[in-house]
């Protein structure tokens, strides 16, 4: 078992498995993209799976895997092949921006992988394709509509951005009101590869809430997990429920229960963190798995308490695109 030094156990890994996307999301990174990784800097299939029962070894039993955009890489679904045959995980999602998924959901459901977080910031095509800067409405609209008939337990992750997206976030919760589905609306945060600086933001969790409850008044809230990141609710009558997720406001540090690896190895114990260590060297010299465990220990076994504490202790942090350190 995982135990960090504020006495917090560590079960979930977010593991990136390339840090490259078909879309250019404008509060991600500039039009012209970031420097991406070689592929011989990214751990191989085979590396992740032997780094996946590393970490399941140690106690990890949910591993969400994670970008860029998981699904360009083509041999993604090797990966999960073996994933869903190690009997200890008992948790195995994925994150996507639901553009290359349609070939796989056929096999995702084969192999028992059904929590799916679907990255769309807009539901009006116009809004949608202005701040991706791509024409994928349809493929990732018809993707998501098919993921919740088909029985997936679908969670929408749509960022709220002050100018850009705001007048979607009551069309996006009527997708609850017809599909039992999750819209989660999250708080902006400041990586974005340097395309935007920012210190504080207008639409935090709560001012989201507010503006929901004025055309919604009768939500209420749900109990959610202790390590829940989000805080969920719902309108009666409707089918799926919604949430918020503070990441900038950061409340949900004390039950903090994960670990992130990017997929040229950092290891991230808080994404307002630096990485504390990197595991793809390790990885490629022989009796690498005590060595890595080693290093996991270490890592987790000097954590921030909180994000803000994070944020104190490096310059720069920022600089970095989500889509380099795992979304």
């Amino acid at each position: 078992m995982l135990i960090d030094n504020h006495n917090r156990i560590i079960n979930y890994v977010r593991l990136a498995v390339t840090d490259r996307c078909n879309l250019r999301c404008n509060y991600c990174m500039p039009a012209e993209g970031i420097n991406f990784a070689k592929s011989d800097k990214l751990f191989t299939i085979d590396e992740l799976s032997r780094l996946s029962e590393i970490l399941v070894s140690q106690g990890v039993d949910k591993i969400r895997i994670t970008g860029g955009e998981p699904f360009v890489r083509k041999d993604l679904i090797v990966l999960l092949r073996r994933l869903s045959e190690m009997e200890a995980l008992k948790d195995i999602s994925v994150t996507t921006n639901a553009t290359l998924i349609g070939p796989y959901i056929d096999e995702l459901k084969v192999l028992g992988i059904h929590n799916i977080n679907v990255s769309m910031d807009a539901i009006h095509r116009k809004t949608f394709e202005k701040i991706t800067r791509r024409k994928h409405y349809d493929t990732v609209y018809n993707n998501m509509i098919r993921l919740i008939t088909e029985g997936f337990n679908v969670r929408i992750n749509c960022i709220a951005l002050e100018g850009q997206n705001i007048e979607d976030i009551l069309p996006m919760l009527e997708l609850t009101k017809h599909y039992d589905v999750s819209v989660r609306f999250l708080e902006e945060m400041p990586f974005n590869g340097g395309s935007k600086t920012f210190d504080k933001i207008t639409w935090d969790y709560k001012h989201i809430l507010e503006y929901i409850r004025d055309a919604h008044p009768e939500y209420y809230k749900l109990e959610s997990p202790k390590t829940s990141t989000s805080i969920n609710y719902k309108i009666p009558g409707y089918k799926g429920t919604f949430g918020v997720i503070p990441s900038f406001s950061r409340t949900f540090c004390g039950s903090c229960n994960r670990l992130r690896i990017s997929a040229t190895g950092d290891v991230i114990t808080c994404l307002y963190a630096k990485a504390s260590t990197n595991l793809r060297d390790i990885m490629r010299a022989e009796n690498s798995e005590g060595r890595v465990k080693a290093e996991i220990l270490k890592a987790i076994g000097s954590r921030a308490k909180t994000g803000f504490e994070a944020q104190k202790k490096y310059e720069n942090v920022f600089d970095n695109s989500m889509t380099s350190i795992g979304g």
